[in-house]
């Protein structure tokens, strides 16, 4: 055989030895990819995303796009080929796997975190909405979850509203552990709480619940990487009953990104005209309570996903901004926001016309 056939039949055994080592050799990452948008002022799956009964609405048009990251699942097992494949592409990010599913979380573990920040995201959208347009919100603390083998399991439970802790009054979540922390572990804090149900029935009966109960807790030592402190094992969170009904139908989506662009869908829907003139306008970001929008991940796939929508604008939060601008999709406008007001007041210049006007983001800000 020539010295020439022999050289090029053993580089070509040794490519095909490389790419099928690629593809048996799995690596420790995951892939991030631009997931759907969806319309929060249209239709999904044949219902509208946005459903308000009890309380004039109005006709409104253009987009308001909510914007989702596809990621691969918790055991997904991706080989050296697709990792590169997945590095060289513009439109796909490859994270270390523990990023996405910290601690061996599973599956089904992170699917249920997500439904839970998705939900508590739409009980935020719902309030920012309903405060920017001066509708009064009822709102209270609650044990949002209870942690198994903790002081608190089998004594408190989700649902119950915490009233008072040690006698002090308990006006926002923040306020439990504060007053929690106060203590050594090992020492007893009484809680003044509702009962889950009494609460319930008193929601249904449209009445305030006034029936209470002490619960005293053994304080314990935080287990967790920072300073010790006494806990009780619960997170605390915020509950409210709303004036009229507002239902969002979004099956197959987590997480918390798409609170502001629910509040904005549910403001244009209870106010007369439209708040883009038309256009199609995307966004991310957390909301709080009083309207302040927060950080995401993924926020260049996001953008990427927009835009190959259609979408013009999209209203980025502040903080993801800089991230943003280092590679904008051609044809779309950054905005950068940080707060439901600062949201509104954009879109007002969208409608305008008047893009000048518009905080745009930069990779200084």
């Amino acid at each position: 055989m020539p010295r020439r056939t022999a050289t090029m039949l053993a580089s070509t055994l040794m490519l095909i030895a490389l790419l099928c080592a690629g593809v048996l050799i799995t690596v420790p990452y995951s892939e991030m990819s631009p997931g759907p948008t969806v319309n929060t002022l249209g239709d999904h799956g044949g219902e509208p995303v946005l459903q308000i009964s009890g309380h004039k609405t109005y006709a409104t048009s253009g987009h308001l796009n909510m914007t989702t990251v596809r990621v691969t699942s918790a055991d997904y097992k991706m080989n050296l080929v697709e990792a590169v494949y997945g590095w060289l592409s513009h439109d796909n990010k490859v994270v270390p796997h523990d990023t996405l599913y910290p601690d061996g979380k599973t599956e089904q573990q992170s699917t249920q975190e997500n439904a839970e920040e998705f939900s508590e995201s739409q009980e935020s959208a719902k309030v920012a909405a309903l405060k920017e347009l001066g509708v009064p919100v009822k709102s209270w603390v609650i044990v949002s979850t209870v942690l198994k083998g903790s002081p608190s399991e089998g004594k408190l439970h989700a649902g119950d509203v915490i009233k008072a802790v040690d006698g002090t009054a308990v006006k926002q979540p923040t306020d439990v552990a504060t007053l929690v922390t106060k203590h050594k572990p090992g020492e007893d804090v009484v809680f003044t709480v509702v009962p889950a149900k009494e609460q319930a029935a008193a929601v249904k009966a449209n009445k305030t619940a006034t029936k209470t109960e002490k619960v005293t807790l053994k304080t314990t030592a935080s287990s967790d990487s920072g300073e010790k402190r006494a806990i009780v094992g619960i997170s605390a969170g915020t509950d409210h009953t709303f004036p009229f009904e507002i239902d969002i139908k979004l099956a197959d989506v987590g997480g918390p990104s798409a609170g502001l662009m629910f509040a904005l869908g549910i403001y244009d829907k209870l106010t007369p005209g439209n708040l883009t003139g038309g256009k199609f306008v995307a966004g991310t970001g957390t909301i709080t309570d009083d309207g302040t929008v927060g950080p995401i991940g993924g926020i260049s796939l996001k953008t990427i996903g927009a835009r190959d929508k259609g979408a013009q604008y999209f209203l980025t939060p502040a903080d993801n901004c800089a991230e943003a601008a280092k590679d904008t999709p051609s044809g779309l406008t950054l905005v950068k926001v940080k707060t439901i007001d600062d949201a509104l007041g954009a879109l007002k210049d969208i409608r305008a016309g008047d893009t000048g006007a518009l905080p745009k983001c930069s990779t200084k800000s």
